[in-house]
């Protein structure tokens, strides 16, 4: 039953992202379906990957960790070699990438998972009330930035510092009990081994690298909205 719920809430918060960057990115029609397409083929990558064990593999390191890698590693080229790709990342309103995190209230499924003796270690607890922290307060922030506080308050930082600390600790933990990882430290606890297989296995490889991508263009836009005469956080992440 709560592989079930999992499948439908982690489905929904892929839809949901997907179909939310997708419509709001300042590009053409084209560019939008090759955009969907191209996180469509990946998701279905993923999926396919599953029903042959591919991300299980643990030796002679998890063969998950290229899994996690590969969105973030393309998506920092991807910026890095093309200005209009980097312009529309941070064309996409500050609004709406805060409250994306909104559905990361969903790390509950990595307690109830810790309840029914799946996980175990330090992984589940940090990952979840994580998540879920980052989550519930993500609404209110959105609503602060809306209302101007990306130029006034702090807390929009704080927030996004604490969401993509989040992320970053929970893969450290991970990886740290993970079977056959270089890094393994907790070896007397049950290890995320959900995470290599479907539905939980779309969350590494989908979804921690999306908000970590989010985490980071929100750091730019962020950083911009603080300067002298910089973007209103309401609007696109634009220059001024």
């Amino acid at each position: 039953m709560l592989d079930f719920v999992a499948t439908v809430l982690l489905t929904a918060a892929m839809v949901m992202n997907v179909n939310a960057v997708v419509s709001a990115m300042p590009v053409t029609r084209a560019q939008r379906l090759s955009l969907a397409l191209a996180v469509g083929l990946w998701i279905g990558f993923v999926a396919a990957s599953a029903s042959i064990g591919l991300p299980a593999v643990a030796r002679p390191a998890p063969m998950i960790g290229l899994y996690f890698a590969f969105p973030l590693v393309a998506t920092a080229l991807l910026a890095a070699f093309s200005p209009a790709a980097r312009a529309a990342m941070l064309g996409l309103p500050m609004p709406m990438l805060i409250g994306l995190n909104v559905s990361r209230v969903f790390g509950a499924l990595f307690l109830l998972l810790a309840a029914a003796g799946r996980l175990g270690g330090p992984f589940p607890e940090s990952a979840g009330w994580g998540d879920i922290v980052t989550g519930v307060v993500a609404l209110p922030v959105a609503i602060m930035v809306v209302r101007g506080a990306a130029k006034s308050s702090r807390i929009p930082a704080w927030w996004n510092a604490f969401g993509a600390l989040d992320l970053v600790v929970a893969v450290s933990l991970g990886i740290m009990s993970a079977d056959g990882s270089p890094l393994q430290v907790f070896h007397a606890v049950t290890g995320p081994t959900p995470l290599t297989d479907l539905p939980y296995l779309f969350i590494p490889t989908v979804l921690v690298p999306f908000y970590l991508i989010v985490h980071a263009i929100l750091f730019v836009q962020l950083r911009r909205a603080a300067e002298p005469g910089g973007i209103d956080g309401r609007v696109a992440g634009q220059p001024a």
